[in-house]
């Protein structure tokens, strides 16, 4: 661990020139004094780092040093693979690992490429998840993780949608991070599956090693997989709605199914109101999403999701029109 550190903060000060003891610790996640030490082990060790005194002072390298040191150890090389987002590999517990490829690699450049490395750094930042939305931090993500790693069977205890518990044995094949949500791809008894690995309520890691079929392909499986569910969910029909410009700004909180439909729409009409025809999963689902919208949107097709919508609106009508039992007396 500590000759890891040591090479961490060679490699920082090769690339990044003179830094603090502050800056090396940030970077690192270690303490100032740890970061003291090791300066004092890498002078020793014959590498030519000095100190500049003074508030603009800090470490760095003599003029022209460059260490050779910088070839990829097999986790890191595959850590660069996750490279798209950092939050992806801590969530692997592969942060420090991609951190030190990527000084790896950034040593390895010549001085030019290393100068618009930084630049693109300081440019631009991928911030993954959506607003308002927390990514999922599965407490089995770890385990599952190394079981596909490593290609070992699991035993699970599973929570469907609908909250019935099932118990499965798996073949992890592969992870997939759709928005904020992680994914298992893996093969039970009969067939591939996809299980979202936050309704894993318990599982076992077996020391029995599994084959991986020669031929399976993560990728192509995900878009096959993904596109039979959309179709599963949405199986409810259709249901022909009028948008107030209001709701029609709103529309992308029920997500990139309501909003193509929004898309595949024609002009507004003369009150600015939109007619979209859209799949629905149910008629109880469509009541909950379109009632956060109020008086904004109307249903027009089918009658009976028309009609639920107006018993709903009179029922909350009622509601406000009784008085409540926690309103403060006089």
């Amino acid at each position: 661990m500590r000759a890891s550190r040591l090479l961490s903060t060679l490699l920082l000060l090769q690339t990044r020139g003179r830094l603090t003891a502050q800056q090396i610790a940030d970077e690192l996640e270690v303490s100032v004094r740890t970061v003291y030490r090791d300066i004092e082990a890498l002078s020793a060790s014959g590498v030519p780092v000095y100190a500049d005194r003074g508030p603009a002072g800090g470490f760095q390298l003599l003029d022209g040093y460059r260490t050779s040191l910088t070839g990829l150890t097999t986790d890191e090389a595959a850590a660069l693979f996750l490279a798209g987002s950092g939050a992806t590999a801590g969530d692997l517990g592969l942060g420090p690992t991609l951190e030190a490829a990527r000084l790896k690699l950034l040593a390895s450049l010549p001085a030019e490429q290393r100068s618009m490395a930084g630049r693109i750094q300081q440019r631009v930042h991928v911030d993954a998840p959506g607003w308002f939305r927390d990514p999922e931090a599965p407490p089995h993500l770890d385990a599952v993780a190394t079981a596909v790693w490593e290609q070992r069977r699991i035993d699970i205890r599973y929570r469907k949608w609908d909250q019935t518990s099932v118990e499965r044995t798996l073949d992890p094949l592969g992870l997939v991070l759709k928005g904020t949500a992680w994914y298992l791809i893996a093969r039970g008894r009969s067939r591939v599956n996809g299980y979202r690995i936050s309704r894993i309520d318990e599982i076992a890691v077996r020391d029995e090693a599994f084959e991986r079929p020669a031929d399976f392909d993560l990728r192509r499986y995900w878009l096959e997989w993904s596109d039979r569910l959309q179709q599963t969910l949405y199986s409810g029909g259709f249901a022909t709605v009028r948008l107030a410009p209001r709701a029609a700004r709103m529309w992308w909180m029920l997500g990139p199914v309501a909003e193509r439909a929004l898309r595949e729409t024609g002009e507004p009409d003369g009150d600015g109101w939109l007619r979209v025809v859209m799949p629905i999963e149910s008629f109880e689902h469509t009541r909950i999403d379109l009632g956060r919208f109020g008086p904004d949107v109307e249903v027009l097709e089918p009658p009976e999701l028309r009609e639920l919508m107006r018993a709903t609106a009179e029922e909350t009508l009622r509601r406000y029109d009784t008085p409540s039992d926690a309103a403060p007396s006089a």
